[in-house]
Order: structure tokens, then C-alpha cells, then sequence
């Protein structure tokens, strides 16, 4: 997701503590990776659900790696693994929260849990996303989003956020099911929205679409 880990952390009723030494976190994984440019909308694997992670070696760290160099070097706050053209359903993030509260992690064939209609409140805000870049577009979300799933190693957590952070929540999770914000919009602003990108020049790399 655009602008406006979970090693050895601890786990608290169910749910990962990811607000401690978020720097020390990111800037290791960002040191060992290598930044990848990023795919955009057209490109074949952002408009499919992404496979399972079955595998949790050395493979997958490097991709997690790789996905935190390419998030910073894009200056985004989350990243899917298919926004650098892997077909595997993995995300990243570093994003704050409404009261700027840092969170940093990675969740591995999430899944997003449903919230009863009677306890949602929709937060109508701006969405912006590194695979349409330099377009925005107001997008209501539920204020509250809990999603669940497994760390680097396998093993289950479950994360939840409010505010913006469960925007990036959401967001980064239709990624792996193959929906971009822009799928969620009316015809005319998902068009506004197109235009936008074509009339913006971003400021990272991505890949040409074929």
C-alpha cells in the first residue's frame, strides 16, 4: 500500500506484538534483501489469487527480505508478494496506526476474518497503492481489521489494527486474492483513478506491462 516480522516476538492472547524494535526489524530484513521493481496494474499476476506458501525455508526469508527492501525503496507502508511478481501469498508492512503507532511485520497465507455488520464502522479515507502509482482515491474500509495467518517458520499468528493500519491490513490482503483498491470502486472513480496513473510519473521502479 501506498503512503498518505514477527522474529521472536512476543504473543499476546493470540494476537503478534508488532510495535517493539520495528526499526531494528526493518532495517535487518531491508540489509539482507534486495529491492525489486514493482508490477502494475495489467500485469497478469496481480489479477489472480496468489498460491499457498507450503515451503518455510530459506527461499521464503529471502523473499520476505526482498519484499522489505522493495516496500522502502518504493516508500510504501505494505507490499504483496505479487506487487514484485511472486505468485505466493505473502505480505509485508510497516505502517502506523491513527495515533502513530509503528507496526512492522509479515503474514503468510492470510486470511481475513469477517466482521459482524453490526459492529462495523466504515472509514471513509484516501487508498493509494504502489501497483497503481500516483493515484488516490477515497475508499470506505472498516475501521478494525483482524487477519489471520502464519509467521516466517510456520507457525500461526493472528494480527488485528485500526485506522490506517487495518486499511493496509485489508489492503495488502486482497492483493494475494487478486484485488487492487481500484477493484472496489465505482466505474467512474476507478477510471479517475487510471487516469491519474497514466498522467503521474511514480517514483520507484516497476515492470512494463507486456
Amino acid at each position: 500500500m501506498a503512503q498518505q516480522e514477527t522474529d521472536d516476538q512476543t504473543i499476546n492472547d493470540g494476537f503478534v506484538v508488532d510495535t517493539e524494535d520495528c526499526e531494528a526489524r526493518e532495517l535487518a530484513h531491508r540489509e539482507r534483501g534486495t529491492a525489486r521493481p514493482i508490477t502494475v496494474v495489467g500485469n497478469p499476476v496481480l489479477h489472480k489469487e496468489c498460491k499457498d506458501v507450503t515451503e518455510f525455508d530459506a527461499e521464503l526469508a529471502q523473499l520476505i527480505d526482498d519484499m522489505f527492501a522493495s516496500q522502502k525503496a518504493a516508500e510504501g507502508v505494505g507490499l504483496a508478494a505479487n506487487q514484485i511478481g511472486v505468485d505466493l501469498k505473502v505480505f509485508v508492512y510497516d505502517c502506523p496506526d491513527d495515533e502513530g503507532v509503528r507496526h512492522t511485520g509479515v503474514v503468510i497465507n492470510p486470511v481475513l476474518q469477517e466482521i459482524p455488520a453490526e459492529l462495523r464502522v466504515l472509514d471513509e479515507s484516501n487508498e493509494g497503492c504502489l501497483s497503481v502509482p500516483t493515484a488516490y482515491a477515497e475508499l470506505a474500509r472498516p475501521d478494525y481489521a483482524e487477519v489471520h495467518g502464519q509467521d516466517a517458520q510456520g507457525d500461526p499468528i493472528k494480527v488485528r489494527g485500526t485506522g490506517y493500519f487495518a486499511r493496509c491490513l485489508q489492503h495488502e490482503t486482497d492483493h494475494l486474492y487478486g484485488y487492487l483498491y481500484i477493484d472496489r470502486l465505482s466505474k467512474r472513480d476507478r477510471k479517475d483513478a487510471l487516469r491519474q496513473m497514466e498522467e503521474g510519473t511514480p517514483r520507484y521502479e516497476t515492470v512494463p506491462n507486456a
